[in-house]
């Protein structure tokens, strides 16, 4: 491994459109990509499934390698502003091998999730407007959730500027109707006009080990889903103001509103509804909110639909950020087609990218769709592999790039290697985890074994199979990207905001 600082690869001509969002918009797009009313819909009967009353401890639990791991994009952004984040700073790190992989997990993961994201949008905004009997019908719901992902990826090509103004409007529309929700229940708890379940709230549910054991593992699992996808904000970098600082503390700071919305949420939710309607209704997955919304707001159960709605809504689109810009970087490095590098003429947005993401995604969904709605849920399940992979992946690169600063001062110790690792560490921690789940076919949505394993566990296989054989035909057609060597950064980078290579 080479010891000597490396300057990044020259980039062409043509480049993104520096300076078009600002740190709110960064911030913004990093909140609504991970989708809060959507995610914490989704994972919060099963959490009070799994551990009781004490699922707001789990949520605070799972905030931590989040956290941990946010720091590591902090600080690697700050000395390499490139849109492909993990893809980038992993290929520096720790060679061309890792950072490849590490770039396909986060290609997939847009892959397997954006058509679920924009079902979901479909099927909850057909709700809200009262056209019950559309919203399930399959084929209805399939074609409109194709045309979302379709006008979604067309406000990416058009340009960033378009793309935070959309995401502004819908983050103030999802967290308003979330509060709005949270408010109504905990009134109701506190006036007894709650369900005859309702439990007080109490500071002890903050507790995560009251649980223990594989119910706490479980939780934590789901948790860590629940917060992905903040990063889009780094992502962006080379498209905010301030590249080399804003986009990463829009990502900080992302997780810990995160972390209040979530917690102030999941407070009112076991507390209005229990533990026994939540637990009894967790297969119902995101239709939780649904399922409340009549209860809790009466009339105005319209809102909690409308949050989920532009929850998802936003999430289609945040969702393909990174993952074309990921296949962007990739392509501008070589470790792709050029073709994937192109940047349109015109919105100076990386187009044939974004739409290549667009197309496949929606083929993914198709087609597991056809196949049986337990197998697009099985597919989603999948993600979790891909999550911990890449997210341990960036925790350990922020410590090798930054290894001969790291005993420098205190901060760079705890900040930039002990904090990213420990978190890296907690993640490959619930990826095996995960693996052990879910190769028991039993715990999958199907029930059924591929190949004598959960069909999650399979999908995850094939993904990093089919990762690996690409990998391997590319280099033998153009191994110009494999000749990167890893590095370390550069001394008068650390602790400054200034571009590598500047």
């Amino acid at each position: 491994m080479a010891e000597d600082s490396q300057a990044p690869p020259p980039r062409p001509a043509a480049e993104l459109a520096h300076g078009s969002i600002g740190f709110v918009d960064a911030l913004v797009i990093g909140l609504n990509a991970t989708s809060p009313a959507y995610s914490l819909a989704a994972v919060i009967g099963p959490i009070v499934a799994l551990v009781g009353v004490a699922a707001p401890g789990v949520l605070l639990a799972s905030f931590v390698p989040m956290l941990l791991i946010a720091s590591a994009f902090y600080y690697l952004n700050k000395v390499d502003q490139d849109c492909g984040t993990t893809f980038s700073w992993v290929t520096r790190a720790m060679g061309p091998w890792w950072g490849w992989q590490g770039g396909w997990a986060i290609t997939m993961t847009g892959v397997l999730v954006i058509g679920a994201l924009a079902d979901v949008a479909v099927r909850f905004g057909l709700l809200m407007v009262g056209l019950d009997g559309l919203a399930d019908n399959k084929a209805v719901v399939m074609i409109g959730a194709v045309v979302l992902i379709v006008v979604m990826t067309a406000v990416c090509v058009i340009g960033i500027e378009v793309s935070s103004r959309v995401q502004n409007v819908l983050i103030i529309a999802q967290v308003l109707a979330l509060l709005v929700f949270a408010v109504a229940a905990l009134v109701r708890v506190y006036t007894d006009d709650a369900s005859p379940d309702a439990v007080d709230p109490s500071l002890s549910w903050l507790n995560p080990f009251s649980a223990g054991g594989a119910a706490l593992t479980g939780g934590l699992l789901l948790g860590v889903f629940a917060y992905w996808g903040w990063e889009s904000a780094v992502n962006l970098t080379e498209e905010t103001e301030d590249p080399a600082s804003a986009p990463g503390k829009a990502a900080v700071l992302s997780t810990v509103l995160l972390l209040g919305t979530y917690l102030a949420v999941g407070y009112a939710i076991v507390a209005f509804s229990g533990v026994g309607f939540l637990a009894e209704n967790a297969e119902e997955e995101e239709f939780i909110f649904g399922l409340l919304a009549t209860d809790v707001m009466g009339g105005w159960d319209w809102v909690v639909l409308f949050a989920v709605t532009t929850s998802a809504i936003a999430s289609t689109q945040t969702t393909i950020i990174p993952a074309s810009r990921t296949a962007f970087s990739m392509a501008r490095r070589y470790a792709l087609p050029r073709t994937f590098g192109r940047i349109h003429p015109r919105f100076r947005t990386p187009d044939v990218s974004t739409w290549w993401v667009a197309v496949v995604a929606s083929i993914w969904y198709v087609v597991v769709n056809l196949i049986s709605e337990n197998a697009l849920f099985d597919s989603l399940t999948a993600l979790s592999l891909l999550i911990a992979f890449y997210y341990a992946l960036t925790g350990i690169a922020c410590a090798v790039f930054h290894r001969r600063h790291l005993t420098e001062s205190l901060r760079n110790l705890l900040l930039i290697g002990v904090g990213p690792v420990v978190g890296a560490l907690l993640l490959l921690w619930l990826l095996v985890e995960s693996i052990i789940d879910m190769s028991d076919p039993a715990n999958s949505y199907s029930g059924q074994a591929w190949f004598g394993l959960g069909p999650p566990l399979v999908i995850g296989i094939v993904i990093f199979v089919a990762g690996l054989v690409l990998m391997f035909v590319w280099r033998g057609v153009n191994a110009r990207f494999w000749a990167e060597k890893a590095s370390v950064v550069a001394p008068e980078l650390v602790g400054t905001s200034g571009k590598e290579g500047e």
